[in-house]
């Protein structure tokens, strides 16, 4: 099923988006990835066998439109995205969280997943065959807040709300479009959750994290349905860590 398939990745210079990239390469699909940093881009693109690689900054929309029109050119066409670029910001108390750190969590999270979805939308439904199938990455934040992350959880829960309407829109024109919500996998990002993780009792707290490949092995199976099928949520976590219950 997977083979020649096209499969876009975004933020997939580091963590999550480059074992995607390589999981995906080995499973068959000709993978296209982006990101905004050259050196960790080419590294990824050496150990996935990237089929096309290119910089590219998810929050200017001229950019995104730019990569696609290059991909499609090159490629042929897009069967898979994996929305996965964003960022997360130290814990701040809601009343002293900074404006700019809000638009910028809001800006890379939020708009760039839109720009980023819309694009891809666009080729599928014009494409032949058309239809395709979008994954984006939510988080256990899209459910459940941390500590002095508003910005962050604002904006994942933002996903789930793009995820389901990119759903109801894509039926028209066979693209699918699910969200995996991924908790404590094991990633530069999450490398302080072994020290210690503020909890809502205001206590600090190691987390347990699990291996990335679990997360692979979930979007390969979401990448990998026939299109009359989707998983419109998968939830992957460590499975001690503080999500049920917390707080």
């Amino acid at each position: 099923m997977s083979e020649g398939r096209v499969a876009v990745i975004t933020g997939a210079g580091s963590g999550i988006g480059r074992a995607a990239a390589i999981g995906m390469g080995k499973a068959g699909y000709r993978v296209a990835i982006l990101g905004r940093r050259e050196a960790e881009l080419e590294e990824t693109a050496k150990l996935a066998g990237a089929a096309y690689a290119a910089s590219c900054d998810v929050t200017d929309p001229a950019a995104v439109h730019r990569y696609f029109a290059d991909l499609t050119g090159r490629l042929g066409r897009v069967d898979v995205v994996f929305n996965n670029a964003g960022r997360f910001a130290p814990a701040v108390s809601f009343g002293d969280l900074d404006v700019a750190t809000w638009q910028d969590m809001i800006n890379v999270n939020l708009n760039g997943a839109f720009y980023v979805a819309r694009e891809a939308f666009r080729r599928m439904r014009d494409q032949n065959p058309q239809g395709g199938r979008i994954i984006n990455n939510g988080s256990i934040s899209a459910h459940v807040p941390r500590p002095g992350a508003a910005a962050y959880t604002a904006s994942k829960h933002a996903i789930t709300g793009l995820t389901k309407a990119i759903s109801l829109d894509g039926r028209a024109f066979n693209i699918a479009c699910g969200q995996i919500d991924i908790g404590n996998t094991a990633t530069a990002m999450t490398a302080n959750m072994s020290t210690g993780t503020l909890q809502a009792n205001g206590t600090m707290l190691a987390e347990p994290t699990f291996d990335v490949r679990h997360v692979v092995d979930g979007l390969l199976y979401m990448a990998g349905l026939p299109l009359e099928a989707n998983v419109q949520f998968m939830t992957v976590v460590a499975t001690t860590m503080p999500y049920l219950g917390r707080g």
